[in-house]
């Protein structure tokens, strides 16, 4: 088989079709471009369905616009009738009435692809990317219907009511113990956020397996959209056929990676500043 062959051959392979709905990030290293581009890495075919459009830059959030209800359902049905999707991960959903019509339809399917939701709540820079009373809506309308949560340590607090700061990985996973019993969904509590050398992330199943992945804590390094990479991984690897587990050790590399060798916002400053008139 020649060389040409054996391209055409590759490209005649359908990949695995996923799909996120989540925010638009105009920085490109959150949202749904992060998302994107997570997808395209690990060989899958990516769709959105966007819910807000967000002004930010790393460290900063300028402004939030939600997406219409009904254009957001349009999107949602428009693919899924459309395409053979292999997995869905959710990102910033931002408000009650669109994590209720986002559940509504999902859970209306006769046979749902995985569901990975990462609960996006608080950006990187602090900033609130969720209404107050939305948080309800995803334990009672979302959370049941997925196969994995992803909550960062800010998430996780504000999901646990926990009264201060969750500042090791005992606290974490004990904070981690009490979601679980309370909405048996399987869990990735991420470490990364307690700083310490090495960044632990733990996996909680409901029949009480736990696994740790861990790597290198990398200090002075750009996390914005970390979050939304990582769950796009987990996503990208559900959607070609790999369990769990796997899916997130195969992520936690890959996002570990991307913190090490990816670009780095202050990068982008300087080069603002060497540009200026």
């Amino acid at each position: 088989m020649t060389s040409f062959q054996n391209q055409l051959s590759f490209q005649q392979k359908s990949p695995p079709v996923t799909l996120t709905i989540a925010g638009s990030d105009c920085s490109s290293g959150a949202g749904i471009q992060a998302d994107l581009k997570t997808f395209g890495a690990f060989g899958c075919y990516g769709l959105t369905v966007v819910t807000c459009v967000v002004a930010e830059v790393p460290g900063k959030v300028v402004s939030i616009q939600p997406i219409d209800l009904p254009i957001i359902r349009d999107q949602l049905l428009t693919l899924l009738e459309s395409f053979p999707v292999a997995a869905i991960k959710t990102g910033m959903l931002f408000s009650t009435p669109i994590i209720e019509m986002i559940a509504e339809v999902l859970s209306g399917l006769k046979n749902p692809p995985p569901l990975i939701v990462d609960p996006v709540m608080v950006a990187s820079s602090g900033d609130s990317l969720l209404k107050p009373d939305a948080l309800i809506a995803y334990r009672e309308k979302l959370f049941p219907i997925a196969n994995l949560i992803t909550p960062n340590l800010d998430e996780l607090i504000l999901m646990t009511k926990s009264s201060s700061q969750l500042r090791s990985l005992k606290a974490m996973h004990t904070a981690g113990k009490k979601l679980l019993n309370e909405i048996n969904v399987p869990l990735l509590l991420k470490g990364g956020h307690l700083q310490s050398e090495v960044a632990t992330d733990i996996l909680l199943m409901p029949d009480g397996t736990e696994k740790s992945f861990t790597a290198p804590f990398y200090q002075d390094r750009e996390t914005h959209g970390t979050g939304c990479t990582y769950s796009a991984a987990i996503t990208a690897g559900l959607g070609r056929g790999a369990s769990l587990i796997d899916a997130v050790s195969e992520a936690k590399q890959f996002i570990t990676h991307a913190i090490t060798h990816g670009f780095q916002w202050e990068q982008a400053a300087a080069l603002n500043q060497l540009t200026s008139p």
